[in-house]
């Protein structure tokens, strides 16, 4: 597939507009994202991303491709997006832990988001490079995705305290920081020196899980497409969602109890792809994109259920 000169410079400048809407329209102001508006948000932002697929659909129609390079990248942004949700709730720790007021929390996110399209941008070039000269690293990809599906499923995705990590660690030792907020700001001033305020740390902790969860999802997508324009769009769209999709979800990690059940199963099924396309077999994409649906489907409709079944057993007779 080939790209018109015009594809990335289009791409870039609608994330670039939607970014300075939502960061100067509607939240110019610091305020608590409400349930109501995070549902409103979310849903303009799956609405963008799905969209999309008719874009890539577009643009590869004269090569005679549209068809299969919009049901590449449907699959690619269905993955990225549900192996997305574990940030949410790292998101919600994160943020708990440092007591950051609700108010102040989306501002950090649209900066921890931004600094994750970059990083995924560098991930993605380099990870589908490497992977077209060296086709060993389908198999290695693809067996660490299949392990990590086994480890989460195993219940051995630990979790961590955020203010004990070698991250943190680092932070305090060479960023001159103030225990207080100020605001939104990051940087504040003391007796005329500046320091960082916790909102930074925690900005950085963003980050650096941002580039940790990369390592999980950035070869399960790969498995799907190694189009890079295909690769990222379908990244940067699950992504720019993720803060409308944090204020509805952060509260009821309780809920989706076999989530964790249908990241595995993802994980282990991109990860047998891959290894399968190392002894060059390859999955259709639509077959591909059905069991994606199926799995995710799974996951949901089954939480539901035991929601339910949690809630008559909890109600007295």
């Amino acid at each position: 597939m080939e790209i018109p000169w015009w594809g990335w410079e289009m791409l870039i400048g609608v994330i670039a507009v939607a970014l300075l809407v939502d960061l100067l329209v509607f939240h110019r102001k610091a305020h608590v994202v409400e349930i109501k508006e995070a549902a409103i948000e979310s849903a303009i932002w799956v609405g963008l991303g799905l969209a999309f697929t008719g874009v890539i659909a577009w643009m590869f129609a004269d090569q005679g491709q549209g068809g299969a390079a919009a049901v590449e990248y449907l699959s690619a942004y269905l993955i990225e997006k549900s192996l997305s949700v574990d940030n949410v709730f790292v998101w919600a720790v994160v943020f708990s832990h440092f007591a950051v007021p609700r108010q102040y929390q989306h501002r950090t996110l649209f900066w921890g988001i931004f600094g994750a399209l970059v990083m995924r941008f560098i991930f993605i070039v380099v990870g589908t490079a490497v992977i077209n000269r060296f086709k060993i690293l389908l198999l290695v990809f693809g067996v660490f995705l299949i392990y990590t599906g086994w480890k989460i499923v195993r219940g051995k995705d630990e979790e961590s305290d955020p203010n004990d990590t070698k991250t943190m660690r680092l932070f305090r030792r060479f960023v001159p920081s103030v225990q207080h907020y100020d605001g939104q700001k990051m940087i504040t001033k003391v007796d005329g020196k500046r320091f960082a305020t916790p909102l930074l740390a925690v900005l950085v902790i963003i980050e650096v899980t941002d580039v940790i969860f990369a390592v999980d999802s950035v070869p399960a997508v790969l498995a799907v497409s190694r189009e890079q324009f295909i690769v990222f769009a379908s990244n940067a769209w699950a992504i720019l969602g993720l803060r409308a999709l944090y204020f509805l979800l952060a509260d009821m990690r309780e809920r989706f109890v076999y989530m964790p059940h249908t990241i595995s199963s993802l994980l282990i099924y991109v990860g047998f792809k891959m290894t399968l396309a190392w002894r060059s077999i390859h999955i259709p994409v639509v077959i591909s994109l059905a069991i994606i649906v199926t799995f995710l489907t799974i996951g949901v409709v089954t939480s539901i259920i035991a929601n339910r079944r949690n809630g008559q057993e909890s109600t007295p007779n």
